[in-house]
């Protein structure tokens, strides 16, 4: 159970939530709640592997054991055996069997009973009956020195069991271990710059407006923008990008990356829960408390499955006790044990856990519980332009003069007006025009542009419309049609006409490409001018375009086609695209868009590699085939081995590594998915 972050829990709040009713309920489903701590967690899972290699080994030794007595006993029944080295075999079986009932299989017999106290059919309730029943009757032939002894089938049934869901448990370990990284990724403290000079404080004690040092080979503290120094930072944990990434003076630095190269001093803007790495946890959070549809169906099946196989069980019992007592059990025992559900129950989680973990890895971060199972359904994607399809930073391209100023004058009261916004274009006028000039009564009117005054001239910066608005002379003609651009004047006229550009992503091409085909139709939807979008869609080959698009434009586009039967992918990553991400079937935002979009979406593609989004598709759709093959491996290997078992063709030691070999299967082949998507 994770709770707040380590640093943040008063000293009561543990102490209050160990006697309360909430924990109590958590124990009774056989859980123990603590304050979540990456340390902790990881030791949780080191001491989990520990027990489960302890149990193993117990089986394991005393399966080999008891096996070697078996055949003994076996070849006895042919060759002759004196009853007094048969009884002595029979006890050393027992003797060998007993830790692995007391110890091996006790989560058998502990999940089952929890399962029965909630009036619930668990997959280890017939688990458990079976290996119980089977020891009792074989502890009770011992000691009577009358009937069969199944202590082979009781170890080896318990030891391959075992071994099926420490796999399945490596694979969840090694899903949560990329959001456990996250995690553990702040240091544990910081140094911290002050007039005194500096100071090393815990990371929790930070506040907005602290300026820390960031030493070569040292993890940034918290989210904030360099204010001194140039460097290369990896990110790869956090994002999947394998290569380090350059931050300057203004650039963002988010907490959870290394410093590699030269020293930083940054200013801290965020802490705390405020924090991407913070947000991106709290993601995690929510997807692993929701199930896809997927694997809540197969929990319903299994808990009917089991409630069937236990008719079907005790309907055996009573054939054979009518028409050949002698066996009656050891048919019902293979009954139970060659149809138990594991693989059933294990063919859906184990497939989502390894898939799950396999897109962390890359850097595609599973939000939503159907994220998968309906993006492997996707039939049209949509991209946003801005920031999704291109990299969202405008530069500056041509500088068009239209009146009595040079170019640099133009550009410095440009930057100066801009100087408080953070919009796009502001940051790219304050990338050519660094130094600035005093500018007094500024104004913005949103969607239009930028009015105040400069060395007591007015001046706006916007659309022509705008600019012109401020003009004594209304007959001044418009400045060209251009690409994306914004225009500067005065009161006299236009003084400037600036155009700017975004390029695309890396491989944005490419990842159209793959996504045609994949057989998705993939559309673009932008509010940029019909000119900017049309070139772009020219350049990725994408067919279906619209501009000018409004958030509601969208929406309304995504639910006609929802309507005609389509499952809509959304790829975003601002908040005007927050309420298109909510309405279609599936969505992902991209890792440095908004907090809002994040929320929004079912997937967050922290790497912001586009082919990674090509990557998930075919994941997704691996993922489905693969728990289809896992479900359909379990139901006929059920409905062939149930009515071998209950002819009496297969013994309980058969049935045994039939049922385990069963589950082996399942977990191996739900393992393949860690692999790349296109091995």
């Amino acid at each position: 159970m994770r709770a707040p972050g380590p640093g943040h829990l008063p000293g009561t709040w543990w102490q209050s939530l160990d006697r309360s009713p909430l924990a109590e309920a958590i124990s009774a489903i056989g859980y123990h709640a603590h304050p979540f701590d990456p340390g902790r967690q990881e030791q949780v899972y080191k001491d989990e592997k520990t027990r489960a290699l302890r149990r193993l080994a117990v089986a394991g030794l005393a399966m080999v054991q008891v096996m070697m007595l078996a055949v003994a006993l076996y070849a006895g029944d042919y060759e002759g055996m004196s009853d007094s080295l048969r009884n002595f075999l029979r006890w050393v079986s027992l003797l060998l069997t007993t830790p692995v009932i007391l110890y091996a299989a006790r989560p058998f017999f502990a999940s089952a009973w929890r399962d029965l106290r909630r009036r619930q059919l668990g997959m280890d309730v017939p688990v458990s009956l079976a290996i119980g029943a089977a020891f009792i009757a074989s502890a009770w032939a011992t000691v009577t020195g009358h009937g069969e002894i199944y202590f082979d089938s009781v170890t080896m049934f318990t030891f391959f069991l075992l071994a099926g869901r420490f796999l399945e448990m490596g694979a969840r370990h090694r899903a949560g271990e990329a959001a456990e990284e996250l995690v553990k990724l702040l240091p544990a403290t910081a140094a911290r710059l002050t007039e005194a000079g500096e100071e090393r404080v815990p990371v929790a004690d930070l506040a907005p407006g602290d300026r820390v040092l960031v030493r070569p080979g040292d993890g940034v503290p918290a989210d904030g923008r360099v204010l001194e120094g140039s460097s290369s930072v990896d990110e790869s944990l956090l994002t999947g990008e394998s290569l380090p990434q350059v931050r300057g003076v203004g650039d963002l630095l988010v907490g959870g990356t290394v410093n590699n190269e030269s020293p930083l001093v940054m200013r801290v803007e965020q802490v705390g829960e405020a924090t991407v790495l913070s947000a991106i946890v709290r993601l995690l959070d929510r997807a692993q408390t929701e199930k896809p549809a997927v694997a809540r169906l197969a929990d319903r099946v299994a808990g009917w499955f089991v409630a069937a196989l236990l008719l079907v069980a005790a309907a055996v019992a009573w054939w054979w006790w009518q028409h050949d007592p002698a066996h009656a059990f050891s048919v019902t025992l293979s009954v139970l044990v060659v149809t138990c559900p594991c693989a059933l129950s294990l063919a859906t989680p184990a497939a989502l856990t390894a898939a799950t973990g396999a897109l962390t890895r890359l850097g595609v971060l599973t939000t939503r519980g159907h994220a998968l199972e309906t993006l492997a359904r996707a039939s049209h994607v949509i991209f946003d332009k801005t920031g999704t399809l291109t990299e969202g930073r405008l530069r500056l391209e041509h500088v068009e003069l239209l009146g009595r100023l040079d170019r640099a004058r133009c550009l410095e009261i440009a930057a100066a007006l801009e100087q408080a916004s953070e919009h796009p274009i502001a940051h790219a006028l304050g990338a050519e025009a660094p130094a600035r000039l005093q500018v007094e009564a500024i104004s913005a009117t949103p969607g239009c542009g930028v009015e105040g005054l400069v060395a007591g001239a007015r001046y706006r910066i916007g659309t022509p419309d705008f600019v012109r608005g401020l003009q004594s002379s209304p007959g001044v003609a418009a400045p060209p049609a251009a690409v994306a651009g914004v225009v500067l004047g005065d009161m006299q006229g236009f003084l400037a006409h600036f155009e700017f550009g975004d390029r695309l992503r890396d491989q944005a091409v490419a990842t159209v490409a793959r996504l045609k085909a994949l057989g998705i139709e993939v559309e673009l939807l932008s509010g940029d001018q019909a000119a900017v979008v049309q070139r772009v869609a020219d350049e990725l080959g994408i067919h279906r375009y619209q501009a000018r698009c409004l958030p509601q434009d969208k929406l309304r586009h995504i639910q006609a086609l929802q309507a005609s039967g389509a499952v809509v992918a959304m790829v975003g990553d601002g908040v005007n695209d927050a309420p298109v991400l909510a309405a279609a079937q599936v969505s992902l935002a991209m890792g440095g868009g908004t907090q809002l979009a994040h929320a929004s979406a079912d997937m967050v593609l922290l790497s912001e590699q586009l082919p990674h989004l090509a990557d998930a598709i075919q994941t997704s759709r691996r993922t489905l085939a693969i728990i289809r093959q896992n479900l359909a491996w379990a139901l006929v290997y059920n409905l062939v081995a149930l009515p071998l078992a209950a002819a009496g063709w297969i013994a309980p030691w058969m049935a045994a590594i039939g049922m385990s070999t069963s589950s082996l299967v399942v977990v191996v082949n739900a393992l393949r998915l860690r692999g790349r998507p296109d091995e």
